[in-house]
């Protein structure tokens, strides 16, 4: 709060949406680390260690493939066009339809995402938070109001000029929950942090690369996966961009870009080497490790949160709780402000309404923001209503299949003449994932044991690609 209040001092639409152009390169970068790593992964990837090893770094190489490719081809664009929203791109290649599909593509997924991953962190934290330090019954929709108020309160005026430092605050919580639980453990197992090492590396965890081309942890899957997911999630992504194009030049936005992608991998070798220390932490002293009582199978999400909140002790107790909730507040309060954005230019066109003064445009700023966050309120009850976290992964996964059209238009834009019928193009990015949808089912029957993992963005793109090609029209002359 007091880094809100002292940001937003005299914000205007510029300071709210990009910053004043005068984000340090350096704050962007290491905040950009609590935007990508949310409460979810915070608990998954140490938990699926104990069975996935360390594949998931497969992927995480992708990512910086797919940062290269964002620092040199994507950013270079969006700066030289003086951006605000990246989708005005497609509105100056391909027309106002083909811009308002791209942002209600990122809207929907940005919404369903960001509810599903409060929903799932916001249990956790009802749970050993609410539920185990008070002494009366603190309801579900109480403490998501509670999280989503605090968000609102310190974000609605300075927008980006306030997340650049807010989400560097947390971030650096968020590696520090990782550091200290790291040094709690190697506590417990009364060893040095060089034994902590070589227990480790000796370890199977540590296997990393997988090469069964039918499973869908194999490495050019991940790999290729990484770049795709990289390239569409972060560069294509106004969440994503927006701190990005808030830096004072390219050349700082692009150091910001090849940093963040460095801290990132070193963050995830962190994250990884701490699952593998929690599965030998479980397995030196006895202690079970949560699984499905009928199936057997390991509960990866609750294998961190269990060892922290129940054997560790208190201290680690309370860097977990602080670390997993500055990895929540930072990936989801940026979303309110990047909503919003997207909403303002892209669908009401609010940026050009020479009607309106300024202060009606910053009323109507709020207005927006504030339905928002009541919004993502909304959707995160009806999760619990239905109280079935199987459908979150769902709609998590459709939420997927919503960037494969965002990286067709833009591959198209980028990389091709082609001119395309833009009161179709919204049909035809309906149409795209639905097919994707239907192959990727068609594929699980046809190829028998054979699994789609992260290349389904790449073949999502392909028929977005192809389905776009048959409604070019010709240029005038």
């Amino acid at each position: 709060m007091g880094i809100a209040w002292y940001t937003s001092r005299k914000s205007t639409a510029d300071s709210y949406f990009l910053g004043n152009k005068a984000s340090p390169w350096y704050a962007v970068a290491f905040g950009m680390i609590g935007d990508s790593l949310s409460g979810v992964t915070y608990i998954s990837v140490p938990g699926k260690v104990g069975g996935a090893h360390f594949s998931y770094l497969q992927l995480v190489l992708g990512y910086f493939v797919g940062y290269f490719i964002i620092s040199h081809i994507l950013l270079p664009l969006y700066y030289k066009l003086n951006l605000t929203s990246i989708y005005e791109y497609l509105k100056s290649r391909f027309g106002k339809n083909t811009q308002k599909t791209g942002a209600l593509f990122f809207i929907l997924s940005r919404i369903l995402g960001a509810a599903g991953r409060l929903y799932l962190v916001a249990g956790v934290i009802q749970l050993f938070v609410f539920d185990q330090f008070t002494t009366f019954h603190v309801p579900f929709w109480v403490s998501v109001s509670v999280i989503l108020a605090l968000m609102l309160l310190y974000t609605y005026r300075g927008g980006i000029k306030t997340l650049v430092w807010t989400d560097t605050f947390q971030s650096l919580f968020l590696v520090l929950g990782v550091v200290l639980s790291i040094a709690a453990i190697i506590n417990k197992l009364d060893i040095s942090f060089f034994d902590a090492v070589s227990n480790v590396a000796a370890s199977e965890y540590t296997e990393t690369f997988f090469w069964d081309w039918k499973k869908s942890n194999f490495f050019f899957k991940e790999f290729l996966g990484g770049i795709f997911i990289a390239v569409a999630m972060t560069g294509l992504d106004q969440n994503m961009m927006q701190k990005n194009l808030s830096c004072k030049s390219l050349g700082d936005a692009q150091k910001n870009i090849f940093w963040f992608s460095v801290i990132m991998v070193i963050v995830n070798i962190f994250f990884l080497s701490l699952g593998a220390l929690l599965y030998i932490y479980y397995n030196q002293s006895g202690i079970t490790i949560p699984a499905n009582a009928e199936t057997g199978k390991i509960l990866t999400d609750k294998v961190f949160p269990n060892l922290a909140l129940n054997h560790l002790g208190v201290f680690a107790g309370l860097v977990f709780i602080i670390g997993l909730t500055a990895a929540t507040f930072s990936s989801a309060d940026s979303v309110l402000t990047t909503l919003t954005t997207s909403f303002y230019i892209d669908i009401l066109e609010y940026d050009r309404n020479e009607k309106l003064n300024e202060e009606q445009k910053k009323k109507r700023r709020t207005t927006i923001h504030v339905l928002f966050a009541v919004i993502l309120w909304l959707v995160i009850l009806v999760f619990d209503a239905l109280n079935q976290k199987a459908i979150i992964d769902t709609i998590l996964m459709l939420a997927g299949y919503t960037y494969g059209p965002l990286l067709g238009l833009f591959t198209l834009g980028l990389f091709t003449k082609m001119n395309l019928n833009d009161k179709l193009v919204p049909l035809i990015c309906i149409i795209a994932p639905m097919i994707t949808y239907l192959l990727a089912n068609t594929f699980k029957s046809a190829l028998g044991d054979y699994q789609i993992g992260n290349e389904l963005i790449l073949i999502n793109a392909l028929i977005t690609i192809v389905l776009l090609s048959s409604i070019q029209k010709r240029r005038p002359a």
